[in-house]
């Protein structure tokens, strides 16, 4: 369990009593940064898992190191690199992953015996938090912007996150990395170029408020449409470029045809009965799906499912199933049944994946 954090109320003293062994003045210290370092460790690994154990790690060097902190940079700047370091660690000590676009083409109907990969299970989403004091854009912790940075060698993928992200200047990442200001140059403009080609341009809306209330209720018509088995309503929603993946499933949907085949061949006709919640997960909008067996029975968690908005419409659908994930959104584990005769009928049993 994370102790409770709070801003220091003299960020000076505290540095000076950390230095000299004082642990509390060190977590008051990190407190204001650690939401995030979190957030940056995220974006560098895919995975909130492997985010919590880098924090850990890169606060525990940091803590080892403090004696050596000189104030050359700004405390954040220190901590920062640190995390930094401590990521292309990781990245170099387990490779390159796979997602399940990479593994096979698209399906185009729906596969019903579909078996889990744990080489694409490591994915995770990230829960909303509240934003750190330089107000990082939204688009930096959205989900295809996340999985293309893992497409991109460890040091372009540090590269473009200190500089768009973080805020750190060309020599800062030089420093960081080792390497002159010219490889940097260099690994920024890779690193763009590689990320714009797979994550792909998001729609946008003048007013985000706006966009959050259209994004809400794009959602909210996805999952009912899914409850009801409203095919019609169902396929309205998206895009004719849309797609689907599951991790850790290896089959994915690309095109409106083999998405609806998808959804009609499973979720509407062999899933009994669905409930949801709403939510945002990346800054996107997102829904919580739990399976029962039948409208009156308890409905177990499924999976937590993201969506890409482009135009009032669905151009991506990522469904996380892992009911693991779910106390991590701060959602039961379960939802009660109900007898409602708004809910579809029984159709099936469910499936075993």
């Amino acid at each position: 369990m994370h102790p409770v954090f709070f801003r220091s109320a003299d960020p000076e003293t505290d540095l000076v009593a950390a230095r000299a062994g004082d642990q509390e003045a060190f977590t008051r210290l990190v407190a204001p940064l650690r939401a995030g370092l979190h957030a940056h460790c995220y974006r560098m690994l895919g995975s909130v898992h492997d985010a919590d154990d880098a924090v850990q790690d890169a606060l525990l060097r940091a803590w080892r190191r403090l004696v050596s902190f000189e104030g050359r940079s700004s405390f954040r700047t220190w901590l920062f690199t640190i995390a930094t370091r401590t990521c292309l660690d990781a990245v170099a000590a387990r490779g390159r992953r796979a997602l399940p676009t990479d593994l096979a083409p698209a399906s185009e109907r729906a596969v019903l015996d579909a078996t889990p990969a744990g080489e694409v299970r490591w994915l995770t989403p990230y829960p909303d938090a509240a934003p750190d004091e330089r107000a990082e854009r939204r688009e930096s912790i959205e989900l295809a912007f996340v999985a293309a940075l893992q497409h991109l060698p460890g040091n372009q993928r540090a590269a473009l996150l200190l500089f768009d992200v973080i805020g750190f200047g060309v020599a800062e990442i030089a420093e960081v990395m080792g390497v002159t200001t010219t490889s940097v140059n260099s690994a920024l403009a890779r690193a763009r170029r590689s990320v714009a080609a797979r994550s792909g341009a998001a729609g946008t809306s003048p007013a985000v408020d706006d966009r959050d209330r259209e994004a809400r209720r794009l959602a909210s018509r996805f999952a009912t449409a899914l409850e009801e088995g409203d095919l019609d309503a169902f396929v309205a929603l998206l895009t004719d470029d849309v797609t689907w993946t599951m991790p850790p499933l290896t089959a994915w949907y690309a095109g409106r045809d083999a998405v609806a085949d998808f959804a009609l061949q499973v979720p509407i006709t062999r899933c009994p009965s669905w409930r949801h919640a709403l939510l945002t997960a990346n800054g996107q909008p997102a829904v919580a799906f739990y399976l029962g067996g039948s409208p009156s029975a308890d409905h177990e968690a499924w999976s937590l499912t993201v969506l890409a908005p482009r135009e009032g419409r669905i151009a991506g659908i990522v469904s996380f199933l892992d009911p693991g994930l779910f106390p991590r959104f701060g959602l039961p584990e379960r939802m009660p049944g109900h007898a409602s005769s708004g809910v579809r009928p029984q159709r099936g049993a469910a499936p075993s994946a």
